[in-house]
């Protein structure tokens, strides 16, 4: 569970936390279906650059980039993708989390860029 405070406002996401390479690489590839409050946070173990792609990854995802303070430092929306080449959407900074959600989900909370990520 995780906990983003935009202002005076709180919304808990039930993450599933995406930590090793494996599960990294995997991501929410073959996910159907996505419940409304959850997502999948990737940590990584330092500094990261690059960017996410969607291959085999059916639903449509938006994702934010988060410092190694929790803060949201860039956010992208991302289409599925069944072909053999699939873009990479690349927040073109380093970044040491990432929180993939259902498509629009963090503009439906009101959250934006520059508000902070706990754990809990």
């Amino acid at each position: 569970m995780i906990k983003i405070s935009s202002g005076e406002r709180e919304r808990r996401l039930t993450v599933h936390v995406a930590d090793t390479q494996e599960k990294i690489e995997k991501g929410l590839m073959f996910v159907e279906k996505l419940p409304e409050n959850e997502g999948m946070l990737f940590v990584f173990s330092e500094k990261t650059y690059g960017g996410f792609w969607m291959k085999n990854t059916l639903i449509p995802l938006s994702i934010a980039f988060l410092d190694s303070d929790g803060k949201i430092i860039k956010m992208l929306h991302m289409e599925p993708c069944k072909e053999e080449e699939c873009p990479a959407y690349d927040p073109e900074l380093s970044y040491h989390y990432a929180i993939e959600v259902n498509l629009g989900w963090f503009e439906k909370n009101q959250i934006k860029e520059g508000d902070y990520v706990f754990l809990e």
